[in-house]
């Protein structure tokens, strides 16, 4: 089994950064990757790393960069020119399961969030 623990969150005024952390425990994962919600709406893939190999969303593309640490097994995304649509609780996950970049259904060990706040 993996666990992961995430950090970093905080609050910050628009086009601020911040830097979010999760480490992973356990067995080691094919992917690690950050999802993000909002209350009343779905959860959405942000980026994610499968083998080394990183992919973004729309939402991330351009203003995060996901990286990885693989001999600590520590994930990071630096978050750059953040906008207040960015709000939400941010979640780290790992998965077993080769290629599952941002399929959350495909993730099966998940942290407890870190709140990302952007004010105007």
């Amino acid at each position: 089994q993996v666990h992961v623990t995430e950090s970093g969150g905080g609050s910050v005024q628009t086009g601020g950064s911040l830097r979010l952390s999760c480490v992973a425990s356990g067995d080691i994962p094919e992917c690690m990757g950050w999802f993000r919600q909002v209350p009343g709406k779905e959860r959405e893939g942000v980026a994610a790393i499968c083998g080394g190999r990183p992919i973004d969303s729309n939402v991330a593309r351009g203003r995060f960069t996901i990286s990885q640490d693989r001999a600590k097994n520590i994930l990071y995304l630096q978050m750059n020119s953040l906008k207040p649509t960015d709000t939400a609780m941010y979640y780290c996950a790992a998965s077993q399961v080769q290629y599952s970049f941002l399929r959350d259904d495909l993730y099966n060990a998940w942290g407890q969030g870190t709140q990302v706040t952007v004010s105007p």
